[in-house]
């Protein structure tokens, strides 16, 4: 009796268990990494570094040249960070489904090497 409750746990409520801790794990992956804040501000200046124009031209000229080298290391630093996020995503996505492919041959692996144990 409990070998089938173990069976109907494995292949039942264990699977999905294991389908949900996979995909809240990904979940928080993308939490931690911020991702869609990091969408939402990809081309905002780093750190918030704005140079106010001061009067003159070349104040102004100096400070469109400042502000578009901070937007430009703000979003390269981004990208880095989103690729980053993707390399994380894709390898835990990898891991999550080969458990999941794995989870239901464990029970089934357990017992042959057991009885294969027995023979040898």
């Amino acid at each position: 009796m409990l070998a089938l409750a173990f069976f109907s746990w494995w292949y039942g409520s264990g699977w999905k268990l294991v389908s949900k801790k996979t995909l809240q794990t990904l979940d928080n992956v993308l939490k931690s990494f911020s991702v869609s804040l990091l969408i939402k501000t990809l081309f905002m200046p780093w750190r918030r570094i704005i140079t106010y124009p001061g009067s003159g031209i070349a104040a102004h000229l100096q400070a469109i040249v400042d502000n578009t080298v901070s937007r430009f290391i703000g979003f390269l630093v981004r990208i880095f960070v989103l690729l980053a996020a993707l390399v994380v995503v894709v390898c835990l996505a990898l891991v999550g489904f080969l458990q999941l492919v794995i989870w239901p041959l464990l029970p089934i692996a357990a017992m042959v090497c057991l009885i294969m144990g027995f023979f040898q």
